[in-house]
């Protein structure tokens, strides 16, 4: 049975902002943030035992070519974005968004 990623509406916000900046840094920086957010959520979804646990359950996948992070929980059926995060702005902000 195939996994489902449900994207918290916090999680969605941050990563509407960030593709509005990346796109005012430089036309279609925006469109390859997203595309390669795309990559990693069909990895997470594929297989989310492959990235590396932080704190009891929520694992941290990295998008590559960005500094962000995403962070998540489930392994199973449906799978969690906590947040999706700048690594270098308070990276542990995704606790306080669980």
């Amino acid at each position: 049975m195939a996994r489902r990623l449900v994207v918290q509406p916090q999680s969605d916000l941050d990563i509407q902002a960030a593709a509005v900046w990346y796109e005012d840094q430089r036309s279609g920086l925006g469109v390859r943030f997203l595309d390669e957010l795309e990559l990693v959520f069909r990895r997470i979804e594929s297989n989310p035992r492959q990235f590396p646990r932080l704190e009891g359950e929520v694992r941290r996948a990295l998008i590559r070519h960005f500094p962000f992070g995403v962070y998540f929980i489930g392994e199973s059926q449906d799978i969690a974005v906590l947040a999706v995060l700048h690594l270098h702005r308070e990276p542990d902000m995704w606790k306080s968004q669980n």
